[in-house]
């Protein structure tokens, strides 16, 4: 089996579509894709700078656009037949669910666009931000973040564990961070995954109770606790409360080692879930979709 795993927020960089875009289906994709969501995907992928596609309302709904432009290429170029599973960090949940069935293109991206328009609002409620924290002790570090008003936000595997709160907060847990620690800053807008998002919450399920999910057609796994989901409903519903909740990407790489992958295929903007894969699976094959000729490298990974 392989996984086909899709990034979350923060992967973006500026111009990353612009290898994509020279294929006039591509660009006619994403340009359909634009007039789903009011956005224009097309000038966010290829020309806007580094402080326009880091705000939440425009990354959400632009990496999702990315994940299911690259991941409906690379299911076209895969042999019919191919095993396959789903995965997605964060906002790529999004993207896993659109490409295993359980909703519609366009239904991903306007459920996304609205989740992160509400994550733009619920942000600029409070000031608050996330960090990474490399060498951390998961079991250990929840309860020292409590003691200082902190939450996990992601657990990513590998040695990281992203932590979120108020910019005060973050401020002195980076002046003082646990013995044996490095803590980096991430430039994101909010304290995404916590309590912060609360009212983001609410608009991102009274949005997803007009949609009528199906059953995803090949497994998904969830961030939730890296089950795989079979049911549509399950798998809409994990969406919305991962708006609040902890994202579990150890959990998802823990089982995909357990379930025995074969190797996994990070989707555009690529790069970070391998970098974590390659520290976390030791021994599975991965590569990261960055341009339309990396599709070709995925079938001969996959017919190897």
């Amino acid at each position: 089996m392989f996984v086909i795993a899709a990034p979350g927020q923060g992967s973006q960089k500026p111009g990353f579509l612009e290898p994509w875009l020279v294929h006039e289906e591509h660009r006619a994709t994403l340009e359909s894709f634009s007039q789903a969501v009011g956005i224009d995907l097309v000038l966010h992928g290829t020309r806007s700078d580094e402080a326009t596609i880091r705000d939440t309302a425009v990354a959400q709904p632009l990496i999702v656009a990315a994940g299911l432009l690259t991941g409906r290429a690379l299911l076209a170029g895969l042999p019919a037949g191919t095993p396959l599973a789903f995965a997605g960090h964060s906002v790529g949940e999004f993207t896993a669910a659109a490409l295993s069935g359980v909703l519609s293109d366009e239904e991903a991206l306007k459920l996304v666009a609205a989740r992160g328009a509400a994550m733009a609002v619920a942000s600029a409620l409070t000031p608050s931000g996330m960090a990474a924290v490399l060498g951390a002790d998961p079991e250990e570090l929840p309860s020292e973040l409590e003691a200082r008003g902190l939450s996990a936000a992601n657990f990513n595997g590998g040695g990281q564990i992203v932590v979120a709160g108020s910019r005060e907060a973050l401020s002195e847990f980076a002046a003082n961070p646990p013995v044996g620690t490095r803590v980096i800053p991430l430039q994101v807008a909010g304290a995404f995954h916590t309590a912060f998002m609360e009212t983001a919450l609410h608009a991102v399920s009274d949005a997803a109770s007009e949609l009528a999910p199906k059953d995803p057609h090949q497994a998904l796994y969830t961030n939730r606790d890296g089950s795989v989901l079979t049911s549509g409903r399950d798998a809409l519903a994990s969406l919305v409360s991962q708006v609040t909740q902890p994202v579990r990407w150890d959990a998802c790489m823990g089982s995909f080692e357990k379930d025995g992958i074969q190797g996994m295929m990070e989707l555009a903007p690529g790069g970070a879930l391998v970098g974590l894969a390659k520290r976390g699976l030791k021994g599975v094959n991965t590569l990261a979709l960055n341009t339309p000729e990396d599709i070709p490298r995925a079938r001969e990974m996959v017919v190897s």
